[in-house]
């Protein structure tokens, strides 16, 4: 679900985002600041804000959960590995950018940790980018695709994934040298992780729980590891 909680915003005639409502930094920081606020996710790009419910319904719910389940069972294929999840935490490149991804994964020692005295959101300018970034599309599939793929490709992540919810797919696109994003068939962040595992593993969802999908997920990277 998508609405918009600013009251004293100008239409800009030129505007072509949908959904989007011209916007100064100011703007979003009051939004992020106000108190009343804390179950809605903001996102920030080129002079413009989205405003997005923070409760989803039983779909969207169901798939956020189970791919936080996939990641904990990969990573545990991955002991080497040390991976870290932000899922809906705000990210920020003060006044420039900043979004609240459902999904986002720091694979390594690199990971943001929150020190006494700070604010409670990820500032880019301190920490590196997260590694994957996922959006879980329900009512928000366009622009999913479109402008937070433009808004992730411009803050440099190096993989995103747009889950879609009706049609049970995954659509990863992976940072190309000319900066946007070209889809992929592998993730570069998992090691190779075939995305058509993924769909398979939401396919699932039509005749199991998302706790048997996910087991059924950790025993075919299981096979694809001792193969």
């Amino acid at each position: 679900m998508t609405t918009s909680i600013s009251t004293a915003r100008e239409t800009d005639p030129i505007a072509t985002l949908p959904l989007w409502k011209p916007a100064t930094w100011e703007d979003y920081l009051r939004d992020r600041d106000d108190p009343t606020n804390e179950r809605v996710r903001l996102y920030f790009y080129r002079g413009h804000l989205l405003v997005e419910m923070g409760s989803e319904g039983i779909n969207h719910s169901s798939i956020t959960d189970l791919f936080t389940m996939l990641f904990a069972f990969w990573f545990a294929q991955k002991p080497e590995l040390k991976f870290s999840s932000f899922g809906g935490g705000q990210l920020e490149k003060p006044r420039q950018k900043a979004a609240a991804p459902d999904i986002a994964i720091y694979v390594g020692e690199d990971y943001p940790r929150w020190e006494p005295g700070e604010r409670r959101f990820i500032d880019l300018t301190k920490w590196r980018v997260p590694d994957l970034v996922g959006e879980v599309a329900d009512t928000t599939l366009a622009t999913d695709l479109d402008e937070k793929k433009k808004l992730y490709a411009s803050l440099e992540i190096p993989e995103y994934w747009v889950i879609d919810v009706r049609g049970l797919r995954v659509i990863a696109f992976a940072l190309r040298e000319d900066g946007k994003y070209g889809e992929c068939d592998r993730s570069l962040a998992l090691e190779g992780l075939p995305i058509s595992l993924l769909e398979q593993t939401l396919g699932r969802l039509n005749e199991e729980t998302n706790g048997s999908a996910a087991l059924w997920f950790s025993q075919q990277i299981g096979k694809i590891k001792s193969s």
